[in-house]
């Protein structure tokens, strides 16, 4: 979600709206979830410090003047309650495991696999501080934070917070091979680690770390070690858990000393009073409850209308074939074109300097995300279902640099109502030669020099922005099993697609955008769509009948 929109959300959020303050602790809570969490490594405190940075947020929101150092301000309160609880940390408590190691929550819910499963696992090894500094980092590498405020969060000038990150980043890679090593076989390994009781600390890094510079079998790389900042780039936040209870609640205090203490009657009031206002998979309820509704993992329903789909290399045909241009009468369109006829093929690309045409206006009452306002689908698997009438963006990142090969399409699946492809932007097509890339031959698709990103035979090349026009439900789901790619879904509106396809080349871009949508059923669907719940999501034919 842009600042812009952030702004007026705080902005209206400091009046009192309660729904605006819904979607600000909505939006904005899944980022202290992952510092906190990171930072005490999923210790049983998690919670109660989540709450108390909320809550002080909350509290403090109308002492905040500038409504876009939100992020900032909001970061400083989160790593401020941190340092708190270690300070009031008793020598009894200090041999408290973890409720839920953090670690392991970050490989389950992220599906991390190989050196980006050995990063997460490798924060175990590092004491407090280097924990709190890598919450942060890990948030400035993935595009969370940027590194103003993760000085600002730590309290240190950027210069310093540079060589804090570096020493910090040395002490992550030595516990990498830590973890790497122990996976191994190597018996010196295995008759040092007898008398571990299985615990990480500081004592056993030092001696784990020396055992592995002097073994040959330890120290021995077999496979090249990717740098942790390129693994991070991109990865999704820890999702909070199923259930997660925020409590806004005031506790024992009564309304007169918590206006005293910086609540705002308005904010105390919105608060209070009794209400159901759900947005973004989350809801604050009757007493300032905040209770987050995220789904588990399992696959949608199944839909109650499920036609088989079709796999041919040429769109499905009815009686009458689809027409490339709107029909005069909508009735006409149902009679001899039944939903779905159109899908979306092979094209060329626009000429650089010809505008999109105009889109086409369709009903918006808006869409909700089980992802909330910004999904990021890094790993095969990841999900997410939207619900609603209006637009989505789904924004691609590819990423043939870390692993080229053939690409494994995303899919639609579930499909409740209607699902149409309504534009591209982004200001050019994955295959667009990118800037400053030497003779032209890096894409979005990659290069000589890296390898390239391979769409399967007769698949649409995509754009760096996807629009899509939803009317019901669906669930889209990351198929990576090829090439590295990752997917940003944001729900967004029609303001927006016009905004983003009309900044052609003389704003600087390399191209103007593309308008899809005929304004009726025959505009184009996906190509990987169906209104099927199938247990493989990858296995969606790329021409399926809707």
């Amino acid at each position: 979600m842009d600042s812009e929109h952030w702004r007026a959300v705080i902005t209206a959020a400091q009046a009192g709206d309660r729904r605006a303050l819904d979607e600000l602790v909505a939006g904005w809570l899944p980022l202290v979830y992952n510092i906190v969490g990171r930072a005490l490594n999923g210790h049983a405190d998690v919670d109660d410090v989540v709450q108390e940075t909320m809550l002080r947020a909350v509290g403090n929101l109308g002492s905040l003047r500038d409504p876009d150092s939100f992020r900032s301000w909001l970061v400083a309160i989160a790593m401020r309650q941190i340092r708190d609880r270690a300070r009031r940390k008793t020598p009894d408590r200090l041999e408290e495991a973890p409720a839920s190691d953090f670690a392991d929550l970050t490989v389950l819910r992220l599906q991390l696999e190989g050196q980006r499963r050995e990063v997460a696992e490798a924060v175990r090894w590092l004491d407090d501080e280097d924990r709190q500094l890598l919450s942060l980092w890990w948030l400035e590498v993935a595009g969370e934070l940027t590194r103003r405020e993760l000085a600002a969060a730590v309290g240190i000038t950027r210069q310093h917070a540079a060589v804090r990150v570096q020493r910090m980043k040395e002490r992550l890679e030595t516990s990498r091979g830590i973890v790497r090593a122990l996976d191994g076989a190597c018996p010196g390994l295995r008759e040092l680690t007898g008398r571990w009781d299985g615990r990480p600390d500081s004592v056993w890094r030092k001696r784990l770390a020396r055992h592995i510079r002097g073994c040959g079998y330890c120290g021995g790389t077999r496979e090249t070690v990717v740098p942790a900042e390129r693994l991070l780039v991109g990865i999704a936040l820890v999702p909070l858990p199923v259930g997660f209870t925020l409590s806004l609640a005031f506790g024992g205090k009564t309304a007169v000393a918590a206006t005293s203490a910086g609540w705002s009657a308005k904010l105390l009031g919105a608060l209070t009073k009794p209400a159901v206002a759900v947005t973004a998979g989350a809801t604050i309820v009757a007493g300032g409850a905040y209770v987050v509704t995220q789904p588990p993992d399992a696959p949608p329903p199944r839909a109650a209308i499920a036609p088989t789909a079709t796999a041919t290399s040429e769109p499905p045909r009815t009686s009458a074939p689809p027409a490339p241009t709107p029909r005069s009468s909508p009735s006409a369109t149902k009679k001899t074109d039944p939903y779905g006829t159109v899908v979306d093929a092979v094209d060329r690309a626009p000429d650089a300097d010809t505008p999109p045409a105009a889109l086409p206006r369709r009903p918006e009452s808006g869409i909700t995300s089980t992802g909330g306002p910004k999904a990021v689908m890094q790993h095969r698997g990841d999900r997410v279902t939207l619900t609603g009438r209006g637009y989505v963006l789904v924004r691609w990142q590819i990423s043939p640099g870390s692993r080229p090969g053939a690409l494994v399409m995303p899919s639609w699946t579930g499909l409740k109502g209607r699902l149409f492809h309504v534009a591209s932007g982004g200001s050019r097509r994955m295959d667009d030669p990118l800037p400053g890339a030497p003779n032209g031959y890096a894409t979005g698709m990659g290069g000589p020099g890296i390898g390239y990103a391979v769409l399967p035979p007769g698949t649409q090349q995509m754009w760096q922005n996807e629009y899509f026009y939803l009317d019901g439900t669906v669930t889209l789901t990351q198929n990576e099993r090829g090439c590295d790619y990752g997917l940003i879904v944001f729900p967004t509106d029609r303001d927006a697609v016009v905004e983003d396809i009309g900044q052609g080349p003389p704003q600087g871009a390399i191209r103007y955008g593309l308008v899809r949508d005929t304004g009726t059923d025959s505009a184009p669907v996906p190509q990987y769509v169906t209104r099927e719940t199938p247990a493989d999501p990858a296995t969606v034919p790329q021409r399926s009948r809707v």
